[in-house]
């Protein structure tokens, strides 16, 4: 099978994160956003005016991942995972509504000291998926990692556990498979999923990456049921068929890379730090930027998170 690729050699923002995650386009104002989780720093750029446009916003506390609400200004309010919970996140004022806090019982507030939100994603029903893990400036990562579902009324309920980095979210057209990654075994894995319910079943790996010290981080997917999945450690991005086989690779100049999007055809994806500036010092040099490359095909639509 032949592999296509595609070669970026320049960033398009040198945003210079220490962990830049989380890209999300909002197609109604041609707008990109992406975190810098360790430095509590969210980005906006208005991709019609290019990275001179970037605005940077102090999100306060380590968010892993957004999302635009139904009915609310998105260049007001947007929904985060946050540190210790899912909050409506006002970027005039600064300020965090929570709407579910994740920790509950004795352990709570060790729990929310000790852990931090990482991916997620939103399905068709509006129903926002968050993901939770020890976070690894405070504590190495054991498997503690949780996948949570928020729905309509502001229930949240654990929908896995006992992962390491829970990672990249995504459902297939047909909204019968949902797709998670746990970075650490190197593992998409497929479940059965009812998207009236919102119950996942039968958990299965998908797909292996068997590259040692490369390890799969965000992805998204594509209209034709691809995944792009970003491979930190690899510096690249690659296109998994549903069959299950590499179709495609994005070659980065950086090493670290986190988390790809869509924006029409053209792919943003984040980046951080590179660990071993010593021995990588090309990779060092891109590290923490944002990229851009067109890749021909549209992804996935996103959703927004529907809230009574």
């Amino acid at each position: 099978m032949s592999v296509q690729e595609w070669t970026v050699k320049e960033a398009y923002y040198p945003s210079k994160c220490s962990l830049g995650e989380g890209p999300y386009y909002t197609k109604e104002r041609h707008e990109l956003r992406y975190m810098d989780i360790n430095n509590k720093k969210l980005f906006v750029i208005d991709l019609n005016k290019g990275p001179d446009s970037v605005k940077i916003i102090d999100t306060k506390q380590p968010i892993g991942v957004t999302a635009n609400i139904k009915g609310v200004d998105s260049s007001e309010v947007i929904l985060t995972g946050a540190k210790d919970g899912v909050t409506k996140f006002n970027l005039k004022t600064g300020e965090h509504e929570y709407v579910a806090k994740y920790w509950k019982g004795r352990d709570a507030e060790e729990k929310a000291k000790r852990m931090r939100s990482n991916d997620g994603a939103v399905d068709t029903q509006g129903r926002f998926w968050v993901e939770a893990f020890d976070d690894p400036t405070i504590f190495g990562p054991e498997e503690e990692g949780v996948l949570f579902r928020l729905d309509h009324d502001g229930t949240l309920h654990t929908m896995q556990e006992n992962m390491t980095i829970p990672n990249g979210i995504t459902w297939n057209e047909e909204d019968s498979t949902m797709f998670l990654t746990d970075s650490p075994p190197q593992n998409v894995y497929a479940f059965d999923y009812d998207k009236t319910t919102g119950n996942i079943s039968n958990k299965r790996v998908f797909y292996h990456h068997d590259e040692p010290g490369v390890h799969p981080d965000g992805h998204a997917m594509d209209i034709e049921g691809n995944i792009w999945h970003a491979c930190y450690g690899g510096s690249k991005v690659i296109r998994i068929s549903p069959q299950g086989a590499i179709t495609g690779v994005i070659h980065l100049p950086t090493r670290n890379i986190t988390c790809p999007t869509f924006a029409g055809t053209e792919m943003f994806i984040t980046s951080a730090k590179e660990d071993e500036p010593d021995k990588y010092p090309e990779s060092a040099k891109f590290a923490g930027n944002l990229f851009r490359v067109d890749v021909g095909i549209q992804g996935m639509p996103k959703y927004e998170a529907r809230l009574n």
